[in-house]
């Protein structure tokens, strides 16, 4: 449960019925309920990501996250029973869907529609099968570890007969891919609003084996090799096929059915379509896709599967480097799913494919560069990325599948993707070097299908590089802006203090100069036991002027607990607030309510100006700052308007935190009644 704390926080305050509204400030989600009464406040408070909630007047009701707060508001959006809210926020969403519709809209899918939805088609046409295509890939697989091994011979070799018990195994495979094109057209018809059962029907009849039979009659002319045949029916020329295995033909027949379907809805009484719309369909399809769209299906897919293989066959070092570099590029766009279709294609015509070795290369590149974030999330104790890149790592190694991986964490940090394509290269450029590496089966790139390729040792080597290359970089260079391992910081940081750790608290000292990081020690008085010794780190000087306001007199329960993290409160007598030490800006809210900052001395400060300002949408507020900003001491961060502030009913009195407290050992006040700007407010002191 605790890796999903979008659906657990909807769930504790009553549903997504019960929301009317949400948004979200610097630290906390702000919700707008229908009914606020019946919420179990302990419950909400229970769940880990969860630091905090205050309910408030109005059927209102705050959820402090903390430094996460903007990442925990995407996933709560991206919940389907969501969809329906209107949030008033500016983030943008960091979901799947948003990184797959951003990632279409930087090439050609973003900018012809009919091509976005073809490859939208062809992508929800495989992905209800892609179990059942892996399950049967680790049949193949050990078919050939067997062969391998030589337990048994070639099993696909021509002519080779297997002991019965074997010929059963074989099958077991079987079913999955000779059947193939039926379980293409059932989901390429649905997806396109016709009936699949009835797509499902018409593709059945060239699988037949009386289809296939007349092939094999009296006067039918053997073509392509014997790969065909043509036979005359009612005079005219049928070319009768293998379908097995094949894709095209079923996808190019759903979109003429679909188009069918629509045309005969609009033509024949709504009191006899269920009759006359699917009869119509077969009469029309059936003959239609056995004499033209079937072997054009089958044509077409072999031209396309012909063209890749004279590049392979002019240079298989440039195919194999070339492949495992457009993969990457081509999975977030869905290019990658004609790949798929040819792969199979080449091994039903060819007997072989080509393209799957190279993609090992990418796969496990892209494998390596998530066993580095998952190491570097153990190191950085970053409980959500651990969870998700082990996740990720397992389903990549054990299943072949890098969907995982590339949106749930490679996409989401730029660092990572120059390191994976080094990884991709080196992989590419060993297949490439070593002559190429081919299999005689569709299978998942993954460590339980490395029996699949025909030479087993290139193909291990070449991936372990790309893995172990690409995991390496990652590691040495990290993956995360220091604006985002600031957040991770602060989130540890909150997570652990939420989980009532406590830390030694040791005397603080008298100010230095002001916002200056230094170390220095004072001794506490003496208790007659022993003696406390502080290193002070550094001391925060005032953002604002104003007179000091005790934490715990902080307007907000939020604040004034402790929850975001300690510090003072000031009420303001001047209108402009300012960065107390030379650090940069983690967050800029446009509102100009709040500011994140990282101070130089490793401290993270918070400061909010005002309670419940955020309401204002940054009426009275001119921000002088932005995200990723460099500032120095006296950097004037926002001006504000105490007339519209006042006028609203909020609060002046604004928040001083530090949001990583729990790197330190202690944050105390050094300063009581009033403050001029840059005057010493808290010092910072040392484990």
């Amino acid at each position: 449960m605790a890796s999903k704390p979008a659906a657990e926080i909807i769930q504790s305050i009553g549903g997504a019925g019960n929301v009317v509204g949400l948004t979200h400030c610097a630290t906390r989600l702000r919700f707008q309920l229908k009914d606020a009464s019946g919420i179990d406040q302990a419950a909400v408070e229970a769940i880990p990501a969860v630091l905090g909630a205050v309910p408030q007047t109005g059927e209102r009701y705050q959820v402090v996250i903390g430094g996460a707060v903007e990442t925990v508001y995407n996933e709560i959006m991206a919940l389907p029973e969501m969809k329906r809210i209107s949030s008033g926020g500016s983030s943008e969403g960091d979901s799947i869907a948003d990184m797959k519709a951003a990632g279409k809209a930087k090439g050609p899918r973003g900018k012809f529609a009919a091509l976005d939805t073809f490859f939208e088609v062809l992508s929800d046409s495989f992905r209800p099968i892609l179990g059942a295509l892996l399950g049967a890939s680790l049949f193949i697989t050990f078919m050939a570890l067997m062969a391998t091994l030589g337990v048994i011979p070639a099993w696909n070799a021509p002519g080779v007969t297997l002991d019965p018990s074997w010929q059963f195994v074989n099958l077991m495979w079987q079913g999955v891919f000779v059947f193939l094109p039926l379980m293409v057209a059932y989901n390429a018809s649905k997806r396109m609003g016709a009936d699949p059962w009835v797509g499902f029907g018409i593709m059945a009849v060239v699988m037949l084996p009386g289809f296939t039979a007349l092939g094999k009659t009296d006067g039918a002319e053997s073509v392509f090799g014997g790969h065909a045949s043509v036979v005359q029916i009612f005079g005219l020329p049928l070319t009768v096929f293998d379908y097995s295995s094949q894709v095209f033909p079923p996808l190019l027949m759903a979109g003429v059915l679909a188009a069918l379907t629509v045309l005969l809805k609009k033509i024949i009484p709504s009191s006899v379509q269920l009759i006359f719309v699917p009869f119509i369909s077969m009469l029309i399809m059936i003959p239609l896709t056995a004499f033209l769209i079937g072997p054009i299906g089958v044509y077409g897919g072999a031209g396309l599967g012909n063209f890749l293989k004279s590049i392979n066959d002019f240079s298989p070092f440039i195919f194999a480097v070339v492949i495992p570099l457009a993969y990457p590029f081509m999975v977030p766009l869905g290019l990658h799913w004609p790949l798929n279709a040819i792969m199979l294609l080449n091994i039903q015509s060819l007997g072989f494919d080509f393209i799957q070795g190279p993609m090992g290369a990418w796969n496990f590149a892209c494998f390596g560069a998530t066993a580095g974030v998952l190491f570097l999330a153990i190191r950085e104790k970053d409980r959500l990325m651990k969870q998700t890149a082990t996740g990720a790592l397992a389903a990549g190694l054990l299943g072949g599948i890098s969907e995982p991986s590339l949106y749930g964490i490679h996409l989401r940090f730029k660092r990572i993707y120059p390191r994976m394509l080094i990884g991709c290269l080196v992989g590419g450029v060993i297949i490439g070097l070593g002559g190429g590496v081919k299999t005689s089966a569709f299978v998942f790139t993954s460590l339980l299908t490395i029996p699949a390729f025909n030479n087993i040792p290139l193909y291990t080597i070449a991936i372990a590089a790309a893995f172990f290359t690409a995991m390496i970089l990652v590691i040495l260079s990290g993956y995360q802006t220091p604006e985002q391992k600031a957040e991770v910081a602060a989130q540890v940081a909150d997570e652990e203090a939420a989980a009532g750790k406590k830390s030694a608290h040791v005397a603080s000292v008298a100010a230095p100069v002001a916002g200056t990081a230094h170390a220095a020690t004072a001794t506490a008085p003496s208790t007659g036991t022993a003696t406390a010794v502080a290193t002070l780190l550094a001391t925060i000087g005032s953002p604002v002027a104003g007179i000091v306001v005790p934490l715990d007199e902080v307007p907000d329960p939020v604040f004034s607990k402790g929850i975001v993290g300690p510090g003072v409160g000031i009420d303001p007598t001047e209108d402009t607030v300012y960065a107390p030490a030379a650090g940069k800006v983690l967050v800029a809210q446009p509102t100009g309510h709040a500011f994140g900052l990282l101070l130089d001395s490793g401290v993270e400060l918070l400061i909010h100006v005002g309670i419940d300002t955020v309401n204002l949408a940054g009426k009275g507020f001119d921000v002088k700052v932005a995200a990723g900003d460099r500032v120095e001491a006296g950097t004037p961060l926002v001006t504000f308007d105490r007339a519209v502030i006042e006028a609203a009913g909020y609060s002046l009195v604004t928040p001083v935190l530090v949001t990583n407290a729990r790197k330190f050992g202690s944050v105390d006040p050094a300063a009581s009644g009033h403050v001029q700007v840059g005057s010493p407010l808290l010092t910072v002191a040392a484990k």
